[in-house]
Parts: structure tokens; sequence; C-alpha cells
């Protein structure tokens, strides 16, 4: 009779997803290996492989994984506007500074057809973040709509490069910062952009 899964299988899973996450991301996809993501969560490496048939795997469930919060957290902020979508993106950023660097820095690595779901999960959020630029101002074309859209995620993805818990601003502060930030350089574009 097969064994059955554990009670707290998705909380091992969650675990080997966030220690793999920080040794891929401090050495470089590349370079990293199972051996050492098995050391950096404490674990032997065949209870790895018992998780993960591969390293490929786990960095596809890391990645699913990032993107699946992200956008759970900007469809439930959808209705709170253009301030409450940066500011659930940045909550949702907070303590995923491994993962979301790995997303910007390896994705293209993984193969087409692993890319392909991750990157229809981009895709969402990018759709979010333009709705709520566009309700702000609909009369933007559709070329500056997403000039802007990438602009705001350009500011909004470089975050974990600099910012400090317990130094400066916090989250929250940067994010109603940006939401004014953003809304301000709106309100300045001339009509029919």
């Amino acid at each position: 009779m097969p064994r059955g899964v554990a009670r707290d299988h998705d909380d091992k899973r969650a675990a080997l997803r966030k220690g793999a996450a920080a040794h891929f991301a401090r050495l470089g996809y590349d370079r990293a290996s199972m051996t050492g993501a098995a050391k950096e969560c404490g674990v032997s490496k065949a209870l790895l492989y018992h998780y993960y048939p591969s390293k490929e795997s786990l960095f596809y469930d890391i990645l699913d994984a990032h993107f699946r919060e992200l956008v759970e957290a900007a469809s439930e902020a959808r209705d709170h506007g253009l301030p409450g979508l940066v500011r659930a993106i940045l909550e949702a950023y907070a303590d995923a500074d491994a993962e979301h660097k790995l997303q910007i820095d390896a994705l293209h690595t993984l193969p087409p057809e692993m890319q392909a779901p991750l990157i229809a999960q981009q895709r969402q959020l990018v759709a979010m973040m333009s709705d709520a630029l566009r309700a702000e101002r609909p009369d933007l074309d559709a070329d500056t709509l997403r000039a802007l859209t990438m602009s705001v995620f350009g500011m909004l993805n470089w975050v974990y490069m600099w910012h400090r818990p317990g130094k400066g601003l916090s989250r929250e502060d940067y994010a109603a910062l940006a939401a004014d930030f953003i809304r301000s350089g709106l309100s300045g574009l001339p009509g029919d952009a």
C-alpha cells in the first residue's frame, strides 16, 4: 500500500522552496546545486530529491509559488485602486527578495514550456497594473500606457536591491510614497498622451 502524503507536506515544500531560493539567488541559479540547496535547507539531498526530482523542477516551483502569491495579492487589492495595488505588490515582495531576484535573473533559463505558465502569471500582474493606471488616466494611448506600466514595475521590482527593513522608510511608507509619486506623474502628463 502506498504511503500517504504527510500532514506537513505543503509546509515542508514551502520551507524547501524558501531555503533553495536563498541558495540559488546567492550563488546564481546556474552555479547553485541541489547539494547546496539541501544544505541551505538543513535537510539531506535524498529528502530534497523526494520532494523535487530535479533542480529545474525545484526552481520552477519556487517561481510558480512566488507568482501565484503575487497574483493573488494583486487580485485582492484591485478594488483599492493604484495605491492598493502598489501596496499589495510591495507587501508580497517583502519576504521574497531571493525569489524576486531569481525571477529577474534566471526565469529565462527554464525551458520554454516551463516558462510559459510563469510568463502568463507575469502578464496577469502587468494587466492589473495597466488597468489601475488606465483607471487614473483613461485618456492614455496604448503605447504610453504600456511604457508607464513597465516604468512602475521598474520602480517596484528593484526595491529589494536597496530597501533594508528598519532603515529609512518602512515598506508601507515607501508604498504610499511610490503610489503618490506615480499618481503625481500621471496627473502631470499632457492630455491624450
